[in-house]
């Protein structure tokens, strides 16, 4: 059975409870300096403050993480100004407008519920749930709130992916009966990682309602491949591309799941390095494939419609049209010149200026995660599930 089965407790609610929420009746005016808390330092917060400095007006005021090195990085980064919290809940008594959170998945919908609870808009990073059961929680919390949840979907805010969505929406494939996806990426290439300094670090916070173990430099880097903290390929990756995928189809409630994975390289991970899944919708299917040793072409997708097919990463999108322009010659090509990321975090300053909806709400994040979360469950049920499940 999945060990990814942790849940909130009602002591987190307690803590989120008693939060006290400063800031959270601030007017901000469109030149205002954004106060921003981090939670969760590491590299994919980097990534978002890099993106972010190209966005909009922010100060970072405060940051909270577990390993005291990653804490002053970002100290550092604000020019001595950000106050340092080992617990993110001191974070959240700050005077904040926003707060980000990047920490490792099983933190993601305790630290989101305490920070709305607490007053502050919430930048959360995908996948957005840990669990299924997470979802209803979440998307409870945010809508019955006045907060602005931006889940870290960034292609919602990605220029060419919009026109992608328009042209398929449009009719321009003709009838898409399969979407499929893939993500290379080669962990081996990566292991050559910075030792930890174990003095400087509180696992057992970092572990929060995880099950207690001892340190562990491998999980502690690579978490997402363990099932206490993450969910391999289907949560990290694949989540994105369905996303896509559901947004292009206007269609985000799956019926079956299969996949046929291993541990091929990596066998002291739980999460297998090896996929090839698939999920069924109402009229079409999304695939997918994988492995995490090799990273020739990367990731994308591909919409593969009775009169074209529509070809598109993260780099930009090509039409090729059926019977007319070949395999090397697409009728439609769009390159992408700009990080969505950026355009991603814009949206989501706006929108805490504005009140408007940000461009991937809370719904989204979930039904996304979700989707890679039925494909584990169909690995751990000797690879099928049908959805919803049936009552035993």
């Amino acid at each position: 059975m999945l060990a990814m089965q942790h849940q909130l407790d009602r002591r987190g609610f307690l803590i989120a409870g008693g939060l006290t929420a400063l800031a959270s009746t601030r007017v901000l005016g469109a030149n205002d300096t954004l106060r921003v808390g981090v939670i969760g330092a590491g590299g994919r917060m980097n990534d978002l403050l890099n993106a972010a400095d190209k966005a909009g007006n922010f100060q970072i005021a405060a940051v909270s993480d577990v390993y005291a090195p990653r804490r002053d990085a970002i100290k550092q980064r604000s020019n001595g100004i950000a106050t340092t919290h080992v617990d993110y809940r001191e974070l959240l008594e700050q005077p904040l407008d926003v707060v980000v959170i990047a920490s490792p998945d099983h933190w993601h919908v305790r630290m989101a519920v305490d920070a709305i609870a607490a007053g502050k808009d919430v930048y959360l990073e995908k996948p957005v749930t840990h669990t299924i059961e997470e979802g209803a929680t979440l998307t409870h919390t945010v809508r019955s709130s006045k907060k602005i949840l931006q889940c870290g979907m960034q292609q919602r805010s990605w220029s060419h992916f919009h026109d992608a969505v328009e042209l398929i929406q449009g009719g321009s494939l003709g009838r898409v009966p399969q979407v499929r996806t893939y993500w290379w990426q080669n962990y081996l290439g990566w292991r050559n990682r910075k030792p930890v300094d174990v003095q400087e670090l509180d696992w057992k916070r970092w572990l929060g309602g995880a099950p207690d173990q001892p340190f562990s430099e491998e999980k502690f880097y690579v978490w997402r491949w363990y099932w206490n903290f993450g969910g391999g390929a289907m949560t990290d990756l694949f989540t994105h591309w369905i996303d896509v995928a559901h947004w292009a189809m206007k269609s985000d409630q799956p019926t079956h799941a299969q996949i046929l994975a291993d541990k091929a390289i990596f066998t002291q991970w739980d999460c297998p390095d090896t996929i090839q899944a698939a999920v069924r919708y109402p009229g079409f299917d999304v695939v997918y494939e994988g492995m995490m040793a090799s990273s020739i072409d990367d990731g994308g997708l591909e919409f593969r419609g009775t009169e074209a097919t529509l070809k598109i990463n993260r780099g930009g999108f090509a039409v090729y049209r059926e019977g007319v322009s070949g395999r090397e010659n697409p009728v439609v090509k769009a390159d992408s010149f700009r990080d969505g990321t950026i355009d991603h975090m814009q949206n989501f300053f706006d929108c805490v200026k504005s009140r408007k909806e940000p461009n991937a709400p809370v719904e989204t994040g979930v039904v996304a995660a979700r989707a890679g979360q039925i494909v584990n469950l169909a690995y751990q049920r000797s690879g099928q599930i049908t959805w919803p499940q049936k009552p035993s």
